[in-house]
């Protein structure tokens, strides 16, 4: 297993549990990929971004779980948002049955006129009634579908781009229609539990430390600072990996869960270069995402996290709050974020975190 990022992590645990013995090597001290934390010299951990979950994301809370990790998600029901004016707005679902729990809090969910909520109810309507499915989104992309469903430009910036970027971390003219309308019938209508946040309540390195226990317990190995640099292929068959030290490891197969620009440099030249079998990886694009740390001497925000609207910034997250530490009552750690380019600076001397994707 090559990379102890979540797919690598929870390919080598269920890979233990069937019985084959799982030897993994993460280049990086800790596991968890870029969904891992750090220690500044002072010792305060920081997530390398906000990372979170959803009721609806079903296979993560099932790794959670063979991992012991699930106790240290903590769920939120009310989702908070915020306009450039500082006004807020929530959304919660209510005692109705789905489809229809989340009807009351969204007819009045303030950032939205009565023209952007009827567009939306028809949306929301057509894909309950196709169970998460409409022949009208084959083949186009979720900003095409959206036009044929006649929503507003005020309904599709304030409610559709801000939950599908931030779920699928791209832009809506680039997404596949499917793929949107997926996200909205799992978490806001198939069931009450699919829209409600999950964040970790401690550092995200801490949610894996059950992942080395899972695999060693089962005959397996674990090791980090151990960067895979080629792997060998003979006769179409994987024969082995070269470590970054110059040991080489034997085994019968591999799984390489690492970014596809970072997989194409540790393989052959026949499987990458033009006209390979593996050739189409160089054709992948990638959508980061900015996160940025804030500490204040004095609290900015009393809500756990803001959806932000109209703002490149999409999300903030009250650290202090999330992490259940000594400042608890007060936002003075906050984390934001917003889709582009990375972005990494200095810690200041006081601060807090933002994120977007």
């Amino acid at each position: 297993m090559i990379g102890g990022g979540l797919a690598g992590l929870s390919s080598a645990v269920v890979l233990a549990e069937a019985g084959f013995r799982v030897r993994l090597f993460e280049k990086r001290p800790r596991l968890g990929g870029r969904a891992t934390s750090y220690t500044l010299p002072d010792g305060t951990e920081v997530d390398n971004c906000q990372h979170v979950t959803l009721g609806c994301c079903t296979n993560l809370a099932d790794f959670y779980r063979r991992v012991g990790a699930e106790g240290k998600i903590s769920f939120y029901d009310r989702l908070y948002f915020a306009d450039k004016q500082g006004r807020r707005s929530s959304i919660e679902a209510t005692a109705l049955p789905p489809p229809l729990h989340m009807v009351p809090s969204f007819l009045f969910f303030d950032a939205l006129t009565w023209a952007d909520k009827r567009g939306i109810a028809r949306a929301m309507l057509a894909i309950a009634r196709a169970g998460g499915n409409s022949p009208i989104a084959a083949g186009a992309s979720m900003l095409d579908w959206l036009h044929r469903m006649g929503q507003t430009p005020g309904a599709i910036e304030r409610f559709w781009r801000v939950v599908l970027v931030s779920a699928l971390d791209e832009e809506l003219a680039r997404t596949d229609a499917r793929y949107g309308i997926e996200v909205f019938w799992k978490a806001f209508l198939a069931n009450r539990q699919g829209y409600r946040v999950g964040i970790p309540s401690v550092p995200l390195a801490e949610l894996y430390e059950g992942c080395e226990q899972a695999v060693v317990q089962r005959g397996g190995e674990v090791r980090v600072r151990a960067g895979v640099r080629e792997i060998r292929v003979q006769q179409d068959r994987f024969a082995g990996a070269i470590l970054e030290d110059g040991s080489e490891i034997e085994a019968h197969a591999c799984v390489a869960a690492v970014p596809h620009d970072v997989l194409l440099k540790m393989l052959p030249k026949e499987l990458s270069d033009s006209n390979s079998p593996l050739e189409g990886l160089r054709h992948l694009k990638t959508s980061p995402i900015t996160g940025v740390h804030l500490w204040f001497d004095r609290a900015v925000m009393a809500e756990p996290f803001l959806t932000l609207l109209d703002h490149t910034t999409q999300w903030v997250f009250n650290k202090s709050l999330l992490s259940g530490g000594p400042e608890t009552k007060g936002g003075r750690r906050v984390q934001c974020g917003r889709q582009g380019k990375a972005l990494r600076k200095k810690k200041p001397r006081r601060a807090a975190s933002i994120c977007s994707s």
